[in-house]
């Protein structure tokens, strides 16, 4: 187990520094720095080349971007946009804006805390419903309770999540004043800030992860060891719980894992509207100020989650599951 464990993660090394490597090239190579400088400063018939050159050394992007001839011995490879901007964040050195200055790292430890306050029990909660719902369906397939459910789920798939967003914010906000329709606290007040955004999240995405685990439940179902535990007179609570959900975990682990940059990431859209000051509202504000530094840097962040989420997800299988273990041992 520990030997597959440190493979995983050896393999995981190559890619970290491939999205690096692409990081550079999409910001520094097809967005050269005089294209940043021209963006944020204004257009061209507003700015002279010396604006232009100002701006590039007061943030350090007037170094060559892989070599710089100037110099001699190891500054060759040091003083260079590549080694200065886009090596630290190997380490999670994200550097400073480049409209306001501020530390990016700082704010991103900052920030993470309001996504994780409702994306935690997004996730929590909405795989508890949702597998608890695919279960009874499961059982039930077959029936107008199944068909039903169906019908509800590709309704709900075929909402635009924005309208979810309005519609709750209208009607819980503005019509029965339960709770606000935007903004955030501090402590326990948080709780009717996020009470909305958790509720239309596990909504919304209910259509999609109950015809996901619907599926995996009738295929679970529909095999020997299901019919061998019933025959031996397993109640069918049993048969569900006990056999069924383990031997269907894989799948439902490999999707749960997989979103793990949403924990901290959050919802651009989410976070906008409910004016929740996380990651996915940081974005969207540094997107529309085009400050590149903040979106350069999470960009590689979201990469690197994803490489972590689908890490765990394979180690999370392979415990669930033995036999993985056993046919990569014997590979």
């Amino acid at each position: 187990m520990l030997s597959y464990i440190v493979r995983r993660l050896l393999y995981a090394v190559p890619l970290v520094i491939g999205v690096m490597l692409i990081t550079f090239f999409l910001f520094f190579v097809v967005n050269p720095p005089d294209r940043m400088a021209r963006r944020i400063l204004g257009s061209e018939k507003n700015i002279t080349k010396e604006t232009i050159e100002k701006w590039k050394r007061q943030h350090g992007y007037h170094l060559p971007a892989l070599l710089n001839t100037n110099e001699s011995s190891l500054r060759i490879f040091t003083q260079t946009i590549f080694y200065q901007k886009a090596l630290p964040l190997l380490w999670f050195d994200f550097g400073r804006s480049d409209i306001t200055n501020e530390g990016i790292g700082k704010q991103i430890r900052e920030r993470v805390g309001p996504s994780l306050s409702y994306t935690v029990p997004n996730l929590i909660l909405g795989l508890y419903v949702g597998l608890t719902m695919a279960m009874v369906v499961a059982y039930l397939r077959g029936t107008y309770f199944d068909l039903g459910a169906l019908v509800v789920s590709v309704t709900i798939m075929s909402i635009p999540g924005l309208f979810f967003i309005i519609g709750g914010q209208y009607f819980f906000g503005k019509v029965l004043r339960l709770v606000p329709v935007s903004g955030y606290g501090d402590g326990w007040t948080v709780l009717k800030f996020i009470a909305l955004p958790i509720i239309i999240g596990i909504f919304s995405t209910l259509g999609g992860g109950l015809r996901f685990d619907r599926i995996i439940f009738l295929e679970e179902l529909g095999k020997d060891y299901i019919r061998t535990a019933r025959a031996k007179g397993l109640s069918e609570a049993e048969v569900l719980f006990g056999h069924g959900l383990r031997n269907a975990l894989i799948p439902i682990l490999t999707s749960l894992m997989a979103a793990i940059p949403f924990l901290f990431y959050g919802s651009l859209m989410t976070e906008t509207f409910f004016g929740i000051p996380g990651l996915g509202d940081y974005m969207i504000n540094a997107l529309y100020a085009q400050d590149f530094a903040i979106v350069r840097s999470m960009v590689y962040l979201s990469s690197v989650l994803t490489i972590i989420g689908y890490l765990l997800a394979d180690v999370s299988c392979c415990i669930a599951d033995p036999r993985i273990r056993l046919e990569k041992k014997g590979r």
